[in-house]
């Protein structure tokens, strides 16, 4: 069987390597070997984070939800309490742009909540 070289084959890898880590500094967008290091990092960075950011946009809704019932005169664990209680069934998400958007609406969330 002949021998097979990988000139064209590697070159191609490379500037694929290369195209995807253009934007980064020095040699990490120059060199093979670096560029490959630093798209592997930033793969694993990007995978980290898109749990990551599941995790902050829930502490974002909690921290507001608690401000918003704190103005109603309550507090996040008590409200979230009584809503299980009420059988309210409204997901942080939901509940923390109705505090942003509709203060209304959500202290008539927290006084069904209450059982008020």
């Amino acid at each position: 069987m002949a021998r097979v070289k990988t000139g064209f084959t590697r070159r191609k890898r490379h500037k694929k390597v290369l195209k995807i880590t253009k934007g980064q500094y020095g040699t990490r967008s120059k060199l093979y070997r670096r560029a490959n290091e630093a798209r592997l990092k930033s793969l694993w960075y990007a995978y980290r984070d898109r749990r990551n950011r599941k995790r902050d946009l829930r502490r974002l809704w909690i921290a507001r939800i608690n401000a918003a019932a704190r103005l109603n005169g309550t507090t996040y664990s008590r409200l979230i309490h009584g809503m299980r209680i009420a059988k309210i069934n409204l997901n942080r998400k939901m509940l923390a742009d109705m505090a942003v958007r509709d203060p209304n609406a959500f202290a008539a969330v927290v006084n069904l909540a209450a059982g008020k």
